[in-house]
C-alpha cells in the first residue's frame, strides 16, 4: 500500500488547464504542462489498496491500478510504467481521452472524491517517454503467418501491435491518408497532441508492423485480393456510420456531420489546409448532440471564431451527483463540465429540432426547437414551447448507428450481422467467415477508447490461437461483455 492514511490526509487534485483566454488561441493540450509531477505522487498515495480493487472491474482492460499507484507513490516510474503496459498498449491515449470508469468504480468514490487515476496513468506514461523508457518489443522469432488489420483505431493498433508481437507479419490497413483512425481525425488537437501517435505508430514499425494508408478495403482493394495474401484478418473499421437528422430543411448548406467538420480542423493543424473548408469563423453555430463528440465540436468552434456557439442535448440534464438508481460502481451519468464548456457557449436541455430554416440561397439560418419531456416513457413535444435560434453552421453529434456497409466490406466478406447493425463474432471474436476477425466498434458497436484496446487485445489472442492452435496473448474481455450498469 502507498500511504496508508494518504485518502485521509489528502485531497482530490486534478491537472491544471491554461487560461481560457490562452488557449482558446491555439490548439494545443488544454493542461499546462508538467503541472501534474509535482502533485502526482501524493494524489497516487490517495489509493487504498483494496482487498477487492473494484476499479479493476470498472475497466475493461483490468489495470493493475494499486500497483502502479503504489509504484507511483514512491516515485518508483520504471516500474510504474512495466505495470502499466502490462494490460494497457496506449495508456497515453486512454490517460487524456477515457473518461475514467476506473475512477467511478474506485472504492474511495463511495463517500469522498476518487482516485485522480486517469492524472496517474498519464503522468507515468509521460514520464516513461521522457526517460526513454517506452522501447521497441520486437519478436525473437517470425511465426510465417500473416495477418491483416484493417482500420488503425485503437482497436486496430492494439490488435496489430499484439500479433506483431506475437511473431506475426502483420499489415495495418487505413482508408485515410495518416493512421490513427478517430484518434487521428476525431479527436481535436486541444484533447490530444497527435505527437502521441506519430511516437507510437514509429514504435509499432520498428518492432515491424506494417502500415498503407490511402487503402479502403472494399473498394481500393477487394476482398479476396486480401486473403490470397493474408492467413488471418482482422476487421476493425470501426462504427462509422452517424446517426442523421431527417427533419425538415436537412439538405441546406451549412449541416454537417461531427466527422465532417472535426477532420478538417485535425487538417489545418498538420499542415494540409491554411484554413478550414468548414469553418466556424464569425457564425453562429449549434451543436446538436450533449456528449464528447459535441463537446469537441463546441471547442473547436471556439478556436475558429465563432460568434456564438449553442450546444442541444433531446435529454434532461443530468445531475452532479448520482441518482439512486445509478449506483457505485456503476458508470454514472452526470453533470459534466468538459475544457470545451469552459470556454463558453451555452447548454439547453431538453429540446429537440423541429427542423431548420434557409436563405434564398439555400444556406441554413435558423433552427427551429420545441422543448420535450418524458411521459409515460416516452419524449413528448410540450406545447407553446416551440421557438428559433440564430444557426449559420450546425454539426450533428447524434452518435453512431453502426459500421460502414456502403463500402463493399461486409458484403465481399459475407460477413453476417448482429441485430444491432454489428458484425456478428464468437467468443473468440471470430466472424462466421473462416480466418475473419473482428474487433472494437465494428463488432461492438460505438463504444469507449478503453473498450477498443481491450477487444484488439482480445481478438488478438483469437487470431494468435487460430494461426498457431494456442496461445498467451492475454484476453482482458469476452465479446458479450458490457460495461458495469444496473
Amino acid at each position: 500500500m502507498a500511504d496508508p492514511k494518504g485518502f485521509l490526509t489528502t485531497g482530490r487534485e486534478v491537472a491544471k488547464t491554461r487560461p481560457v483566454g490562452e488557449r482558446v488561441k491555439d490548439w494545443n493540450e488544454v493542461y499546462v504542462p508538467g503541472s501534474l509531477l509535482p502533485i502526482i505522487s501524493k494524489q497516487a498515495g490517495r489509493c487504498m489498496d483494496c482487498g477487492i480493487p473494484f476499479c479493476h472491474n470498472g475497466c475493461p482492460l483490468g489495470n493493475l491500478i494499486p500497483e502502479w499507484n503504489d509504484y507511483a507513490y514512491r516515485e518508483d516510474w520504471s516500474a510504474a510504467s512495466e505495470r502499466l503496459h502490462a494490460t494497457n498498449n496506449f495508456p497515453e491515449f486512454t490517460g487524456r481521452l477515457c473518461p475514467a470508469p476506473c475512477e467511478a468504480a474506485c472504492v474511495l468514490g463511495i463517500n469522498q472524491p476518487a482516485v485522480t487515476i486517469k492524472n496517474v496513468e498519464v503522468s507515468i506514461i509521460d514520464k516513461a517517454w521522457d526517460a526513454n523508457d517506452v522501447r521497441p518489443q520486437a519478436p525473437e522469432r517470425l511465426s510465417g503467418k500473416t495477418v491483416a488489420v484493417i482500420g488503425s483505431g485503437p482497436a486496430g493498433l492494439a490488435a496489430a501491435q499484439q500479433l506483431t508481437r506475437a511473431g506475426h507479419t502483420v499489415v495495418v490497413y487505413e482508408r485515410a491518408d495518416r493512421i490513427g483512425g478517430l484518434l487521428r481525425y476525431g479527436i481535436p488537437e486541444f484533447k490530444m497532441e497527435k505527437r502521441h501517435i506519430n511516437r507510437r505508430i514509429e514504435q509499432m514499425r520498428a518492432e515491424g508492423t506494417k502500415f498503407r494508408t490511402g487503402i479502403e478495403i472494399g473498394r481500393d482493394l477487394t476482398s479476396t485480393d486480401l486473403r490470397k495474401r493474408f492467413d488471418a484478418v482482422v476487421v476493425a473499421a470501426g462504427a462509422t456510420t452517424a446517426r442523421d437528422l431527417p427533419v425538415p430543411g436537412r439538405e441546406l448548406k451549412g449541416i454537417h456531420q461531427a466527422m465532417e467538420y472535426l477532420p478538417l480542423a485535425n487538417k489545418v493543424v498538420e499542415g494540409d489546409f491554411v484554413a478550414s473548408p468548414i469553418t466556424a469563423e464569425g457564425k453562429h453555430v449549434v451543436v446538436i448532440g450533449g456528449g464528447d463528440t459535441g463537446a469537441d465540436c463546441v471547442g473547436t468552434a471556439h478556436r475558429q471564431g465563432a460568434a456564438s456557439v449553442t450546444q442541444l442535448e433531446i435529454m434532461p440534464r443530468p445531475g452532479e451527483d448520482r441518482n439512486g438508481n445509478q449506483p457505485w460502481p456503476t458508470f454514472p451519468m452526470l453533470y459534466k463540465v468538459t475544457s470545451a464548456h469552459e470556454e463558453g457557449g451555452e447548454r439547453v436541455y431538453s429540446v429537440s429540432t423541429t427542423h431548420f430554416e434557409g436563405d434564398e440561397e439555400g444556406n441554413v439560418q435558423f433552427l427551429h426547437l420545441t422543448e420535450v419531456e418524458f411521459v409515460d416513457g416516452k419524449l413528448t413535444q410540450k406545447p407553446g414551447t416551440e421557438r428559433r435560434i440564430p444557426a449559420q453552421l450546425v454539426t450533428l453529434a447524434m452518435g453512431f448507428t453502426g459500421t460502414d456497409v456502403e463500402n463493399g466490406l461486409v458484403a465481399q466478406f459475407g460477413l453476417a450481422l448482429d441485430e444491432r447493425g454489428n458484425i456478428a463474432r464468437d467468443a473468440d471474436f471470430a466472424t462466421n467467415v473462416d480466418g475473419v476477425f473482428v474487433a472494437g466498434d465494428a463488432g461492438r458497436g460505438q463504444s469507449l477508447i478503453v473498450w477498443a484496446i481491450a477487444e484488439g487485445r482480445s481478438a488478438a489472442r483469437g487470431v494468435d490461437r487460430y494461426l498457431t492452435g494456442a496461445s498467451s496473448l492475454p484476453a482482458p474481455i469476452r465479446p458479450t461483455d458490457r460495461a458495469l450498469t444496473v
